[in-house]
């Protein structure tokens, strides 16, 4: 027995009402059709436009946040490549320091076979006394290793100066660029004498000076100065650098002319210290 409660609506009613309906509307279509065509007008002529305008506006707006966002997505990549810039800018800048180090090694290490026969000892440069040239300078060893005033440093291809001053973890050095160095030089070739000057002022056209040459020293343009036998202080044999404009000194006497150093005066990191000793017993 089915006790739920419900509606027992017979189909031919339902099809009734449903027909009913049905002949309303086309009398009511017929009657008021006039108004409907009004209506659709109204609806075309207002309506339409504003939702055409509507959808370009929303068109508008949908492009326009698209073209932000990828604008931003462009922001967010150009600064991921400007780090990525960064970084490898330091990459190489770092590449090229070891490269810098590697190669000073080398000639460092060339140095050190060239003139065996002497004892040394590596340093670095700490502080120099001028922003463009390394004319004094200091070094990272001192007295604890074994460094003494007057013992003479090498770099690059040959000397560089002699050590002035000496504390007890660094030490002061003098290049043979500086306005107060005085070296006592040869000629390779000819073993004829001379003065080798620093002078701060020429060095930056790239040379300093030679004079007191004897008058009949048999010599050429870019013939090699090194270090005289007569010095009291620097070891003989030391390459200096080369000679060239050597011109009559007006006392009609002695020459003089111009030094291009073989070390390289502004580029200077690492040092060799000859801590063998020039007999203080040769004359200056």
């Amino acid at each position: 027995m089915n006790n739920r409660p419900g509606f027992d609506i017979q189909p031919k009613i339902v099809l009734l009402i449903l027909s009913t309906l049905c002949i309303a509307f086309i009398v009511v279509s017929s009657v008021f059709s006039s108004s409907v065509t009004v209506f659709n007008a109204v609806f075309s002529t207002v309506v339409v436009p504003m939702e055409e305008g509507v959808n370009s506006i929303g068109r508008f707006v949908s492009k326009r946040i698209k073209s932000l966002e990828d604008a931003s997505d462009l922001r967010e990549e150009n600064d991921k490549l400007k780090a990525r810039v960064d970084d490898l800018e330091r990459e190489l800048a770092s590449l090229e320091s070891d490269q810098q180090e590697l190669k000073n090694l080398r000639e460092l290490y060339k140095l050190n076979k060239a003139y065996e026969s002497y004892d040394m000892v590596g340093a670095r440069i700490i502080a120099t006394d001028s922003s463009n040239w390394y004319n004094s300078f200091t070094i990272n060893k001192g007295a604890k290793d074994g460094i003494k005033v007057d013992m003479n440093v090498i770099a690059g291809n040959g000397l560089v100066g002699i050590v002035s001053n000496v504390g007890k973890n660094y030490s002061k050095v003098r290049a043979i660029i500086d306005d107060t160095s005085s070296v006592s030089a040869m000629f390779d070739t000819t073993a004829d004498n001379c003065i080798v000057s620093g002078s701060l002022k020429s060095i930056k056209d790239g040379y300093i000076t030679v004079d007191h040459i004897t008058k009949g020293a048999k010599i050429n343009e870019g013939d090699m100065l090194v270090t005289s036998n007569v010095s009291s202080k620097y070891l003989p044999g030391i390459t200096i650098g080369y000679v060239s404009d050597i011109t009559q000194d007006e006392n009609g006497l002695t020459k003089s002319g111009k030094v291009a150093p073989v070390v390289d005066f502004k580029h200077l990191q690492e040092v060799l210290i000859i801590t063998t000793m020039k007999d203080t017993e040769d004359e200056e």
